[in-house]
């Protein structure tokens, strides 16, 4: 008996001194504005298999679409505040937190994805990155929202004359509305969540947004009868996070984070490479009228006044352009 008691002691000590080295699981918030058919969605599962592998199940990302933590602009001062750990955003709303991440939104500034990748996963891109952390924000990488593109209600748009006068809802962004309005536009700034239910009770007429968006989201049951495939801009998603929540994180734990989110991002735009196609068709299908070869000198011609009011982004446009021409 006494030999069962003291067996039992000692189970018990062993059982205290192995919980004691056991580390808590540690769960971090991770919101996004979109449904679970997105990109970002492939993006944040990603990520968070990623970050729950390379940390031995130390720490665990709860994803949170459809706007359920917020709108984008709200996620960011959220997580700026330290209110929370992370999201992944669409570039737009980026420039209200560093005026210089509006330079990734000039209209035309990418002739295709790979271009784009040179600037963002080089030391462009993390330097721009690093200028949110004034703001208490922490870009860990560039994952992809894709090149933008003109839809409507109302008649197909083969050049940029026909795009003037449409009213069409533009994310909340100053370079983003410029660049409309250049063109004529009755640009309307606001949330996505917003836009839908806009487009839905005919109270704007179009939007702008990659072939995933306008697939993923059915826009043609929102009214979305024609898409111009003019890819005016290439749109990023970036995984953030806080940085108070960043800094809480131990060196290589930190490191982690920023390579695994490096990687779920360049897996997100695989998927969204190989998806294109099929969801274009799926588009065609549903009976959008596409556009697939509107005038794009046009619209660049249109858009070129905007350069022109943006003279603080000149040094990174001429840094951009000596970068993709090596």
């Amino acid at each position: 008996m006494k030999k069962a008691t003291k067996l039992l002691a000692l189970a018990a000590v062993l059982a205290l001194g192995f919980a004691g080295t056991v580390k808590a699981e540690t769960v971090l918030q991770l919101g996004t504005t979109v449904n679970e058919q997105d990109s970002f969605q492939v993006a944040a599962e990603k990520f968070a298999e990623l970050v729950s592998e390379k940390t031995g199940g130390e720490y665990k990302i709860e994803i949170y679409p459809n706007g359920t933590l917020g709108g984008e602009s709200d996620m960011l001062d959220s997580m700026s505040m330290g209110m929370l750990d992370m999201g992944i955003i669409t570039a737009g709303p980026f420039v209200n937190f560093s005026q210089m991440m509006g330079v990734l939104d000039m209209p035309f500034l990418f002739a295709n994805g790979e271009e784009a990748y040179k600037i963002f996963d080089g030391e462009i891109g993390r330097e721009l990155l690093d200028t949110l952390e004034d703001a208490g924000l922490k870009g860990l990488a560039y994952a992809e929202r894709g090149f933008r593109n003109i839809t409507n209600s109302v008649r197909p748009v083969t050049c940029a004359a026909d795009v003037e006068g449409l009213k069409l809802r533009v994310m909340e962004n100053e370079v983003y509305t410029a660049t409309f309005k250049a063109l004529g536009v009755n640009a309307v700034p606001m949330a996505w969540g917003d836009a839908l239910t806009a487009m839905q009770q005919s109270t704007i007429e179009g939007e702008e947004n990659p072939i995933n968006v306008i697939y993923s989201y059915g826009l043609w049951d929102y009214n979305q009868k024609y898409v111009t495939l003019d890819r005016h801009s290439y749109s990023t998603a970036i995984i953030t996070m806080s940085l108070d929540k960043f800094n809480e994180l131990d060196e290589a734990t930190q490191q982690i984070f920023v390579e695994c989110a490096q990687e779920a991002a360049e897996y997100e735009r695989a998927w969204v490479a190989d998806q294109e196609a099929d969801q274009l068709a799926a588009i065609k299908a549903n009976g959008v009228e596409v556009v697939e070869d509107p005038d794009i000198d046009s619209f660049r011609e249109a858009v070129q006044t905007v350069y022109d009011a943006y003279p603080q982004y000149a040094d990174y446009i001429n840094r951009i352009h000596e970068e993709l021409a090596k």
